[in-house]
């Protein structure tokens, strides 16, 4: 069954060239219909009821589709933000597990958001609970960039839906082929499918460092560095994570400059 969705655009032209390019390449989303203001957006979603919201971040104040987020009361939908932000947005975007796609509009993301859209949309009409935690991570995000404020709170998408997570949780990360294997203090771990270079741009870098090219560490759960028998990193509880041999140097001076 195709998912039925929304694009919400002040501008007309940004409206109809995303449509053009969902119908001509993602035969499983159908565009229903679409609005150019808040006001508008919110009745179009109300008598529609889609199952995807393409929404532009910047219609035409940077908080107008956050507010139109925050206003609606039957939140059962999954949303897309269209954007012109980079750099810093694209962190938090990152952080909260949400899709996203830049201007202009690359087809190649595009398709890749609309294969996700699918998978999350199934797991999320088994669990429909999964959206409270989801708007709870919309919400998060918009307080982060309407602030510009980086959260230490990380929304993680696994089999069974999202999980917001505190940073600090985290004892390191493990590269699992193009997904990532975060590890917890209470023992626990969750497979993620965004990559570790993914996780290396949204964590804190004052906080958490890539020792190795599928390692990432919680600096502050750091016990000792050793050499023998290799290079490693210890962390508490006796965990032992590679260092790269390429990589020795600069975690060494970062150690000796933050002792």
């Amino acid at each position: 069954m195709k998912l039925r969705a929304i694009v919400i655009d002040d501008e007309e032209f940004a409206r109809k060239n995303l449509t053009m390019l969902i119908e001509e390449y993602c035969p499983e989303i159908e565009v229903v219909g679409e609005a150019s203001k808040k006001s508008e957006a919110k009745e179009v979603i109300s008598e529609l009821q889609p199952d995807v919201v393409f929404l532009d971040i910047r219609m035409p104040s940077g908080a107008e589709g956050f507010e139109l987020l925050e206003e609606i009361e039957n939140k059962n939908f999954l949303v897309v933000f269209v954007t012109a932000f980079k750099d810093y947005a694209i962190r938090a975007f990152n952080a909260s597990a949400v899709y996203y796609l830049l201007k202009p509009i690359d087809v190649d993301e595009l398709m890749l958001a609309s294969k996700r859209l699918q998978e999350t949309k199934k797991s999320y009409s088994e669990s429909p609970e999964n959206y409270n935690t989801y708007f709870s991570s919309l919400k998060e995000l918009s307080r982060n960039l309407l602030n510009n404020e980086q959260s230490n709170r990380i929304a993680i998408s696994h089999t069974k839906g999202l999980k917001i997570i505190e940073d600090d949780t985290i004892t390191h990360l493990e590269a699992s082929g193009n997904c990532t294997t975060i590890y917890f203090k209470d023992g626990t771990r969750y497979l993620d499918t965004r990559t570790l270079k993914t996780y290396e741009n949204i964590l804190n870098p004052s906080k958490f460092s890539r020792v190795h090219k599928s390692h990432i560490i919680n600096l502050g759960i750091l016990k000792e560095y050793i050499n023998e028998d290799g290079h490693f990193a210890v962390l508490q509880g006796g965990i032992k994570v590679p260092v790269a041999r390429n990589r020795v140097t600069e975690f060494v001076k970062m150690l000796k400059e933050n002792k």
